[in-house]
């Protein structure tokens, strides 16, 4: 049997470097580059700054963790990935400058199973070495979250696919050298058989970006990294399909699953930055002649925050643990990620809260980070399958271990379970003989 909540001691001391880098060099960053697209536009300024902070990681050999070592990365497991992102998500820079950042790392692995010779040897080991950056353009502005809604298509012409359709919502558009689009190839059956994903190189004539999104109150709007594509006889060549045609969501699920975990690993490093600001404060204000920390109301928000993290991150590593134990995402895997996916949206709003509402005005402002960290709360209840989506598969996945009662009531029934109970100890009573 082997059961351990321990961390290997060489491990550990990987993790507490990265700890220690990532409060002194990384989380800075945040303060300096603050457009939407700093962490992952590989012309920003945020760009130069990183070069000599990867090159740090490279050396230490803790680049890429996420990929095998075939692909230059260290092959870790996603218990290991977990421990690591969870201090690289204190900081929106942390995944880039690891080399793990998505939608990058999500397509890289795409590329590597299913891109041509051409297409790796284009794309796959710039986007490795984050000189490019990649998009991943699934959603439509009509269907949201439900794939049987798009209408985006791509039609056979000889050698060609000519796609024709709006995309929305497509991360890091404006600045990738490629996007990876779900499109429909065949219109005559289910979608989850007739959608495919092809490759789309930036510049192909009749590909337009409509505009750019951002998620929250930017100053400018337009300014965002989230675009919105029109499609118009765009034209790539046939082995621009990645995979099987009709076998797109097959494809898409290798970078789904393992992107809604790290998602989950991240929101930890999120959580834990906001009970720490918590507490700090809690522990330095005044108020009715003691300490903040010393109310009732406030030990009670340190302590739910505390139960509620501990309780989300055990459930993070054990979806990593079941991913590493299966080497595949099977049923019971799909649950368990469905499920830290829809819980990540709501133990944030919880800790997030209690930590904007313990520093009052301050907390509001933007002289600390908690509005930031409010305002991307509801981006994780929506991106990658919003939470009712993800519960739906929870309830089935659990319901399916589950039968119905054989009779009128239920297995539990107490009178019915309490007759077979006197059948078989009623004769230990004092006055069963009686």
């Amino acid at each position: 049997m082997s059961w351990s909540f321990e961390t290997d001691p060489e491990f550990q001391k990987q993790l507490d470097w990265i700890d220690q880098f990532t409060r002194d060099e990384i989380e800075p960053l945040d303060l300096v580059f603050r457009g939407p697209g700093d962490p992952w536009d590989p012309d920003s300024p945020a760009a130069k700054a990183m070069a000599p902070l990867r090159a740090i990681v490279k050396e230490k050999k803790l680049w890429a963790c996420h990929l095998g070592a075939e692909l230059g990365g260290g092959g870790y497991g996603q218990v290991k990935l977990g421990l690591m992102n969870e201090i690289l998500g204190r900081s929106r820079f942390g995944p880039s400058v690891f080399g793990c950042q998505a939608p990058d790392s999500g397509n890289a692995e795409i590329l590597a199973h299913f891109g041509t010779p051409e297409q790796k040897r284009k794309y796959l080991q710039p986007l490795l070495n984050a000189e490019i950056a990649s998009c991943y353009s699934m959603t439509e502005p009509q269907a949201g979250a439900d794939p049987a809604e798009f209408t985006c298509t791509a039609t056979r012409d000889g050698d060609e696919w000519v796609i024709n359709g709006e995309k929305w919502f497509a991360s890091h558009a404006r600045f990738s050298a490629f996007l990876l689009v779900m499109v429909v190839t065949n219109t005559e059956v289910p979608i989850h058989e007739g959608a495919s994903i092809v490759l789309v190189e930036q510049g192909t004539p009749g590909m337009d970006i409509l505009r750019n999104s951002a998620v929250g109150p930017y100053v400018e709007q337009g300014d965002g990294v989230h675009g919105y594509i029109r499609f118009t006889d765009c034209r790539v060549p046939a082995d621009a399909l990645l995979g099987e045609e009709g076998k797109g969501f097959l494809v898409a699920q290798t970078r789904l699953g393992g992107g809604r975990v790290h998602h989950a690993m991240r929101s930890v490093g999120v959580l834990k930055k906001a009970m720490d600001m918590m507490c700090e404060r809690v522990l330095s204000r005044t108020t009715k002649g003691e300490l903040l920390a010393n109310k009732q109301f406030t030990q009670e928000k340190i302590a739910d925050s505390y139960t509620q993290i501990l309780q989300y991150r055990l459930h993070v590593l054990y979806t990593a643990w079941l991913i590493d134990k299966h080497k595949e995402y099977n049923r019971e895997v799909r649950k368990e990620i469905a499920a830290i996916k829809a819980a990540t949206p709501k133990i944030l709003h919880d800790v997030v809260y209690r930590a904007m509402h313990l520093h009052g005005s301050l907390g509001m402002s933007d002289e600390v980070p908690l509005m930031n960290m409010w305002a991307n709360i509801p981006e994780l209840g929506v991106v990658d399958g919003p939470s009712e989506v993800h519960k739906v598969t929870v309830a089935r996945t659990v319901l399916r271990e589950y039968e119905a009662a054989p009779g009128m009531f239920p297995t539990y029934h107490t009178p019915t379970q309490s007759v077979a109970a006197f059948e078989k100890y009623g004769h230990y009573l004092p006055d069963a003989d009686a």
